[in-house]
């Protein structure tokens, strides 16, 4: 016969589970910011008007608004990270399994963190820093840095602007830095200013000539 388990019992289960259900809730709203606190756990985090920001070690699902930025501490775990009008900006050792993407704002992804999908802006510079990006590269009007010790295993894409996208008054500023790889090719659909380090490798480079140096940084144009 089966036995009935006991309401001590259930009660002691439905505490335990408890945390774990609560760790994985989903907070949305329309106005305001999100702050997920360090080392906690959530679902997917959503505003309209407002920021987000990850604390060392936090882990949530897709992270996502449209007038705010996002800032990541050390050691952030996502699926996915995007805004509309705002940058995107993470600390080291972080990891995000797809996108990166922003419309109006810069990306910044600092040392040691793995992105498994791609990075894209329209209107906003990119940099890397040690990092590992599974995808490509993309924006129109951004400056872009494939900063020291990072790798591309995708390439890199700079797109001709649309008709009524507004173009900056100087063409963007592509550097690829000292050991830095990009395993896809450099396709340039508009005219840029390309620094490739003599320590770093590259696809092909199609659309543009590539400037070497030798330094620590690239020359300022």
């Amino acid at each position: 016969m089966t036995k009935t388990p006991s309401r001590a019992a259930l009660l002691l289960t439905l505490t335990l589970l408890a945390p774990a259900a609560l760790a994985q809730q989903s907070v949305s709203k329309v106005n305001g910011g999100i702050d997920v606190a360090t080392g906690q756990t959530y679902g997917d985090v959503e505003t309209v008007n407002g920021g987000i920001t990850l604390g060392d070690n936090a882990t949530v699902e897709d992270a996502e608004t449209v007038n705010g930025g996002i800032k990541g501490g050390n050691g952030v775990r996502a699926q996915s990270l995007s805004t509309v009008n705002g940058g995107i900006r993470l600390g080291t050792n972080a990891v995000v399994r797809g996108d990166v993407e922003t419309v109006n704002g810069g990306i910044f992804i600092d040392r040691g963190s793995q992105i498994g999908g791609d990075v894209e802006t329209v209107n906003g510079a990119i940099g890397l820093v040690g990092t590992r990006l599974a995808g490509g590269i993309e924006t129109v009007n951004g400056d872009i840095t494939v900063g020291i010790d990072s790798h591309v295993r995708g390439g890199i894409k700079v797109t001709k602007p649309k008709r009524n996208l507004t173009v900056q008054k100087r063409d963007p500023r592509v550097v690829i830095g000292p050991n830095a790889v990009v395993e896809g090719p450099l396709v340039f659909e508009r005219p840029v200013t390309l620094y490739v380090h003599s320590s770093a490798r590259t696809g092909p480079v199609t659309g543009a000539t590539a400037l070497g140096f030798d330094t620590p940084t690239a020359p300022n144009d």
